[in-house]
């Protein structure tokens, strides 16, 4: 049967029309990014087929353009549709930050840094450049690759948040395995970066390692 021969309160679209866009599901959510089905398939039913071959929605968000393409109903359109989708999605987050106080924003700071970082391949250190009412300057990638004391230069860091006229930094980077636990040596990255700063009167307000779960503020756990 077609969506348009179900009861409205079942549509997907209507759904979230009246209800809002928390109240879908997964599903639903990506039949109407999908907008039509296949031959003796609804969008819907589509999309849980979708859902179930990739794992979930994360990985299908996730997905090479191989990968995507290769699942039934998508192709290239889909993929840069879904890409673009995506990246707006990433930039609303960040224009939060560039209008708002970051530093009294966790969430916002939490919800852009998981975006940016959640899901790269390999370990990333990025650097939010802040001004003195801590408005977003600039998010830099600094660092890449297996990060430890020795791959992050606090000379590097103190440099480009002059170069920024920056009063203030917080800094992120992920741990691809999924475990946001810092590590003694986040500990000490962080320490040295702060002591660094310090020299040239720049705060580092945070500095939150980025898992799959909720990021860990290392300012919360008292190391700054």
């Amino acid at each position: 049967m077609a969506i348009t021969d179900w009861p409205e309160d079942e549509r997907p679209r209507e759904k979230l029309l009246k209800h809002g866009p928390a109240t879908l599901s997964d599903a639903e959510l990506l039949a109407i990014f999908l907008r039509t089905g296949v031959a003796g398939k609804s969008a819907v039913d589509l999309a849980r087929e979708l859902l179930a071959s990739f794992g979930g929605l994360r990985p299908l968000l996730n997905a090479s353009r191989t990968e995507f393409c290769a699942g039934v109903g998508l192709g290239d359109a889909k993929y840069a549709q879904l890409q673009a989708v995506l990246e707006m999605a990433r930039r609303h987050l960040r224009e939060s930050l560039v209008r708002g106080d970051a530093f009294s924003s966790p969430g916002a700071v939490r919800g852009y840094l998981a975006a940016r970082l959640r899901d790269q391949p390999r370990e990333v250190f990025l650097v939010l450049f802040l001004d003195a009412r801590h408005r977003l300057i600039a998010a830099e990638e600094l660092f890449l690759g297996t990060l430890g004391e020795a791959a992050v230069h606090p000379r590097e860091v103190v440099r480009r948040a002059l170069q920024h006229n920056a009063a203030a930094l917080i800094v992120a980077h992920n741990h691809p395995s999924g475990v946001a636990e810092p590590s003694r040596a986040d500990e000490l990255i962080t320490l040295r970066l702060k002591e660094a700063l310090g020299l040239v009167d720049v705060r580092l307000l945070d500095h939150f390692v980025i898992g799959d779960g909720e990021p860990v503020s290392l300012a919360e756990r008292g190391v700054i």
